[in-house]
């Protein structure tokens, strides 16, 4: 095989390794917005579950159960789901987090050694990095 062939062969090689790269580096941009989202869900459903407490054990929720009959039912249940809901987002939440936190280690320990590769296979054949 002449020296042309091989840089031939270099190329798709090239190729797939920048694919990877852009992809992980995409994964990257993702988990950003997705720590944005976990943290909203671990600022935000506390606010939810403490708001719909107080108004479940609010002396005046009483009041408006005896009043309002239907209403009052409703509005127990529709309170009720709003605390279950955030403690389901609450959770997923905190697991989303600790899961990216787990991903940027992993991302951290992949970049340390894809550059130390880079620089050997740079210095063992004399080419120039980028």
């Amino acid at each position: 095989m002449s020296n042309e062939d091989d840089g031939d062969l270099s190329k798709p090689r090239r190729s797939i390794l920048d694919l990877l790269d852009d992809f992980i580096e995409e994964i990257q941009r993702i988990r950003k917005v997705m720590l944005g989202v976990s943290l909203s869900a671990i600022i935000l459903a506390p606010l939810a579950i403490a708001l719909s407490t107080y108004l479940l054990f609010h002396p005046s929720f009483f009041a408006i159960l005896d009043i309002e009959n239907d209403f009052g039912v409703v509005l127990s249940v529709l309170l009720g789901a709003v605390n279950a809901i955030s403690l389901i987002w609450l959770v997923t939440g905190i697991r989303q987090y600790y899961s990216i936190n787990a991903w940027k280690k992993h991302y951290a320990e992949y970049q340390k050694e894809k550059e130390e590769i880079d620089r050997k296979i740079a210095s063992k054949f004399g080419l120039e990095q980028d």
